[in-house]
């Protein structure tokens, strides 16, 4: 008798399941979430490679890739070709790739790097500072995308391939870098 009971409890369960589980997946879709409102990027100054100050003003009017990365990071280092073939690609149309160097070689070794890999964008030695105003940069690498107006548009914490990269890229401006 115990077992009768049992199944029947079983069954009954299984029977109210088939019914309400339909149920709670159909529930209204949720209303569209309104986009972030755009973060104006932090103003910057920074030492390029050879010591000359470079701002971030001097960028005003382009889309820019700004790219903390360090030489030690292998991550970083697989997105370098992206990079290179990105400024080659949209350099003339308004694309501005800078390289935010957080490592603690001196410049003459970054020098040799950035020649050895072909690196056809300015790279600056970044600080606490830079990595501060930017929310802190806790890992690397980590990219922003900046808009023609100098609003954040994007933002990526770890490498992605040349292909995510492309198509998540900040509303379509690598692949038409006039378009924002």
């Amino acid at each position: 008798m115990r077992l009768f009971r049992q199944t029947i409890v079983r069954r009954a369960l299984c029977f109210v399941g088939l019914l309400v589980l339909p149920l709670a997946a159909c529930k209204p879709k949720s209303a569209p979430v309104a986009p972030a409102p755009l973060t104006a990027a932090p103003a910057w100054k920074l030492k390029d490679l050879d010591g000359q100050l470079v701002d971030s003003a001097q960028f005003k009017g382009k889309v820019v890739v700004l790219d903390f990365w360090a030489t030690w990071c292998p991550p970083c280092l697989s997105e370098l070709p992206g990079y290179i073939a990105l400024q080659e690609k949209y350099g003339k149309d308004g694309l501005a790739i800078v390289g935010i160097s957080l490592d603690r070689e001196a410049p003459e070794e970054l020098k040799q790097f950035v020649a050895k890999h072909h690196m056809n964008y300015p790279v600056v030695l970044g600080d606490e500072s830079v990595t501060a105003a930017f929310g802190g940069v806790e890992e690397i690498p980590t990219t922003f995308i900046v808009d023609r107006q100098g609003n954040i548009r994007y933002q990526k914490v770890g490498a992605e391939g040349q292909a995510a990269f492309d198509s998540n890229c900040c509303l379509g401006c690598c692949k038409d870098p006039r378009g924002i």
